[in-house]
């Protein structure tokens, strides 16, 4: 029996009516049912409805955007193999550092801000947007005559790479009901993780047969492709943003906390002392900003990131666990090959082997995980069982680490992998289920965000056992002093996958803290209108 709600709860529940792809004769009767409970609404509150998508129409978005993310995700390892050539060409090898790191912190930047820019210009107003920076950043890259100029068109790439993975999960959130996205956003991790494992070995053969600048100039074809894709399939989005104002102050606060963070972790323990006087201050520079940013949330009229993500115990949750294990997945890309040149005393290339398997086995993970979530009504048990798996691993590694085989290491690392990879697709679909429509864009991008924080944050952790075990001369103890003095790391490697099951514990712990809410489905308007 149909009953009379107040303009609050229409308020809630009109944008899910719409977010459902609902068809407009639907929606009109459903808000008729409402007891024009909607109309009398604050302003702004209901979104329009874009004409209802079929399957060919969510195909054809899924596809724009998986292509636009798939530029996003190459461009952060296929500029690796090319690095030697650049500086030769560029004349310039001291500050070769600043062409990767330029990339990650203008993507680091980016995520939170396009997420909130989405809510409140659209998706893909926003999505273009970031898909021409990146395309203007890819030409000035090609065109670069100096080392800086590359490293000014890496920022570019950078701030447009930076929006389109939340984007993208976005997207799929405001085309699919929660009990769908699973598998589509296990997807994003398999091109995600695909690009990972594809970048460098484009990249090492575009350098190889012709030149570095083809790493560039291939962005433009395939980013003119994703612009078509995109501009002409979004058209049908559902509108979900609703009228925001940008809290630019809070915006800047929170990018400039984070940046001077990650310079401090990207810095400190190799191109300077952690005791160096740089560190110490882009340490206690990024500590300052962010108790001004904390400020700034409780002050502001309309805080940059909304306090009910932020205090919410589900949401607060889910993006701690997403920082631990997310994070723990990017430190062992990063120090696994060191563990098997140093450790296993294999080749620079067959180091890269284990690496293939460990992403192969997180590509797996998120589509299976995303499946099982799909279809299981208790779904948190899938990445619950995955990380108390992935402890395990963890601690089987730290056992002997001398002691393992190169054979043996790989199919741990891949189960590892196959443990830890749910955590992709899992994160996203609780942190987008607990929010409104119109705070998606917001919610993934703060999400993305904190996963790439955490990512920088463990790999310093890593990096400061790995270096901080080892016995060096004075100043900072580099990888490349260690490998020229053969340093045994066997010892330092066991803490590291000690801190590795640490970690994952910790994701664990607040995965227990995480309210298990439905995932519904396809929106039927009896479901909305029976007591």
């Amino acid at each position: 029996m149909a009953r009379e709600i107040s303009p609050e709860e229409a308020h809630s529940i009109a944008p899910d009516l719409v977010g459902e792809g609902l068809e407009p004769a639907a929606a009109t009767e459903a808000r008729r049912v409402f007891g024009g409970a909607v109309a009398r609404g604050r302003a702004g509150a209901a979104p329009r409805s874009a004409a209802a998508l079929d399957h060919a129409g969510i195909r054809s978005i899924l596809a724009g955007i998986m292509l636009a993310m798939f530029l996003s995700a190459l461009e952060q390892t296929i500029v690796a193999p090319a690095l030697p050539a650049i500086g030769k060409s560029l004349g310039d090898i001291d500050n070769l550092a600043w062409v990767v790191t330029a990339y990650l912190l203008a993507a680091t930047a980016a995520t939170p801000l396009f997420g909130k820019l989405s809510d409140i210009h659209g998706r893909r107003a926003v999505m273009l947007l970031a898909i021409v920076i990146f395309i203007v950043g890819s030409l000035a890259c090609a065109l670069a005559p100096t080392i800086w100029i590359l490293v000014l068109g890496r920022s570019l790439q950078g701030l447009g790479g930076g929006g389109l993975l939340p984007l993208a999960q976005t997207v799929i959130a405001d085309i699919l009901s929660p009990r769908e996205r699973p598998i589509a956003q296990s997807y994003t991790s398999v091109v995600f993780m695909s690009a990972s494992i594809f970048g460098p070995v484009l990249g090492g053969l575009l350098t190889d047969h012709l030149h570095w600048s083809f790493i560039f100039w291939l962005n433009l074809p395939l980013g003119a492709a994703a612009l078509v894709m995109t501009a002409r399939a979004l058209r049908r989005l559902p509108q979900h943003h609703r009228p925001h104002r940008l809290d630019v102050l809070g915006c800047a606060l929170m990018v400039g906390a984070a940046l001077a963070l990650m310079l401090a972790l990207s810095w400190g323990g190799t191109r300077e002392a952690w005791s160096s006087r740089t560190i110490v201050v882009l340490i206690g520079a990024s500590a300052a900003l962010w108790v001004l940013f904390a400020a700034r949330l409780l002050t502001a009229r309309e805080p940059f990131i909304p306090l009910a993500i932020l205090r919410g115990r589900l949401t607060s949750a889910i993006t701690c666990a997403a920082f631990f294990a997310v994070g723990t997945i990017i430190g062992v890309t990063i120090y696994m090959p060191l563990y098997c040149q140093m450790v296993l005393g294999v080749s620079a290339s067959a180091s890269g082997l284990p690496l293939i398997a460990f992403m192969g086995g997180a590509t797996l993970g998120a589509v299976l995980g995303g499946r099982l979530i799909a279809l299981l009504v208790h779904y948190m048990r899938v990445p619950m069982i995955g990380l108390a798996a992935a402890i395990a691993t963890f601690a089987l590694l730290a056992v002997n680490p001398a002691g393992h085989s190169f054979a043996s290491f790989t199919v741990l690392l891949a189960v590892l992998g196959v443990a830890i990879g749910p955590m992709y697709p899992t994160s996203t679909i609780v942190m987008q289920n607990a929010v409104r429509p119109h705070q998606l864009g917001t919610a993934t991008g703060t999400l993305n965000f904190f996963r790439l924080l955490g990512g920088a944050i463990i790999v310093a952790a890593f990096g400061a056992i790995v270096l901080g075990s080892a016995s060096a001369g004075g100043g900072a103890i580099t990888v490349e002093r260690l490998a020229a003095d053969h340093a045994d790391l066997a010892p330092a490697f066991r803490f590291v996958f000690i801190a590795g099951a640490v970690f994952v514990g910790i994701a664990l712990a607040c995965l227990l803290a995480v309210e298990e809410r439905p995932l519904h489905g396809p929106f039927r308007v009896a479901d909305r209108t029976a007591d």
